[in-house]
């Protein structure tokens, strides 16, 4: 079983080749050193103005799960046939340089979310050196090769930015330009339509009640009380029933919410 990679381990996207006389190619980062501290040059020489390097390219993120992730590595000899799915690795800048006359080495990649294993690390050592923690892949050009394999990971969503989060939960309608003059009829039983603006307030003090949540619910009497009218009589039914008028609801509700505005007003400690 692989084992899980670290927290903020980032597979690798990319194997490449780069002259030592030339920057590595962008995203990429050159394998200057074995893990002894040697050269890492491949060349006849070894020298670095004439030799190559290897260079990896780490996974630029894990939000888009086609990206592909480097899933194998094999050294081969020149005249074997590359295996299914696999492709040379080559110098970008000169897709014709020939780096070993003898070996080369051939990449896999697939998509992140089809990708089981992944390779995290590429390193360089002596033949006659080990790597804990490394499988080892070969030799060429004096090197052994190893690379580091672990599961791979889950590509992970993008997030959904701000804006688009507060345009879902706007009232205005797909397609309606903001600032428009978006009005919509409200009507009441018993009553004329009234037209409700977006800059007017549903709790305008004006209005009698403002809009409740019984607009619209239709209003019927009780077939007892039709026919008869609002006679001190009527009401003779039902004794406990206290009639307030709109005054009295104003001033028994009334609430000046003066705690509220002087703890606004007041600075915090750290200022005060």
């Amino acid at each position: 079983m692989e084992p899980d990679p670290a927290a903020d381990a980032v597979p690798l996207a990319g194997l490449a080749w780069s002259a030592a006389s030339a920057p590595p190619p962008r995203g990429y980062n050159a394998v200057a050193c074995t893990v002894e501290g040697a050269p890492a040059g491949f060349g006849r020489s070894f020298a670095q103005k004439s030799g190559y390097f290897l260079c990896r390219r780490p996974l630029r993120s894990l939000e888009d799960p086609q990206e592909k992730v480097l899933a194998d590595v094999q050294v081969l000899a020149d005249k074997t046939p590359l295996p299914p799915g696999f492709s040379p690795v080559c110098d970008p800048l000169d897709p014709k340089a020939s780096v070993s006359k003898k070996k080369r080495m051939c990449v896999k990649l697939v998509p992140l979310a089809a990708a089981d294993t992944a390779i995290f690390d590429v390193c360089l050592s002596g033949k006659t050196k080990i790597v804990p923690g490394y499988l080892r892949v070969g030799d060429m050009g004096g090197f052994s090769i190893w690379c580091k394999k672990a599961k791979a990971p889950r590509p992970v969503p993008r997030p959904q930015g701000l804006s688009r989060d507060l345009r879902g939960l706007s009232l205005d309608a797909p397609g309606q330009p903001r600032g428009g003059s978006l009005e919509r009829t409200l009507s009441r039983p018993g009553s004329r339509p009234s037209t409700l603006r977006r800059n007017d307030s549903i709790y305008e003090a004006s209005g009698l009640y403002g809009i409740s949540a019984m607009d619209g619910v239709p209003f019927a009497l009780h077939p007892r009380f039709e026919g008869q009218s609002c006679s001190p009589l009527v009401f003779s039914v039902c004794p406990d029933l206290n009639i307030k008028s709109l005054a009295d609801i104003e001033e028994e509700y009334n609430y000046g919410f003066m705690v509220e505005k002087t703890a606004a007003a007041r600075l915090p400690p750290s200022l005060a």
